[in-house]
């Protein structure tokens, strides 16, 4: 964790390991919101970047699980795993998770007011997991603001 402050503009930044379980969505917003709160901004902008190809970050529906289980579902559809790639060297699941990321996002920003997330009332953080089987995730989080 590293903050800085200069002209009046402070820099805040952490970085956390988020575990994973195979193809899933991991909600991370309220450990975002932790360091958003650690920082001390007031008002600025909350940068996240996600370190991997084959994982992804979203902001989506927190309240009814059926909005992810069906984005999984489509993607999977979208994007299906099989031999018929030519990169297969970390297996059958690789290629289709490099696709699947290219397609969502490494990489969110969010507004800070009033010390807070200004996400809508049914937003939430994730990341994806695209591959099978666990991973442990590096997210960087980069604050800067007032």
């Amino acid at each position: 964790m590293i903050l800085v402050t200069k002209n009046n503009m402070t820099h805040y930044k952490q970085s956390l390991q988020i575990n994973t379980s195979g193809k899933s969505l991991s909600r991370i917003t309220s450990k975002v919101e932790e360091a958003v709160a650690k920082s001390g901004i007031k008002t600025g902008l909350c940068n996240l970047f996600l370190r991997h190809t084959s994982a992804s970050l979203i902001i989506q529906e927190n309240a009814d699980p059926d909005v992810l289980t069906d984005l999984e579902n489509f993607i999977s559809k979208l994007v299906p795993e099989g031999a018929h790639y030519t990169h297969s060297t970390e297996g059958p699941d690789d290629m289709p998770a490099h696709i699947r990321s290219v397609l969502t996002h490494t990489s969110e920003q969010i507004p800070i007011s009033n010390g807070k997330l200004v996400l809508g009332t049914w937003q939430g953080i994730y990341v994806w997991e695209h591959r099978q089987r666990s991973h442990s995730r590096e997210l960087v989080i980069y604050i800067s603001g007032e």
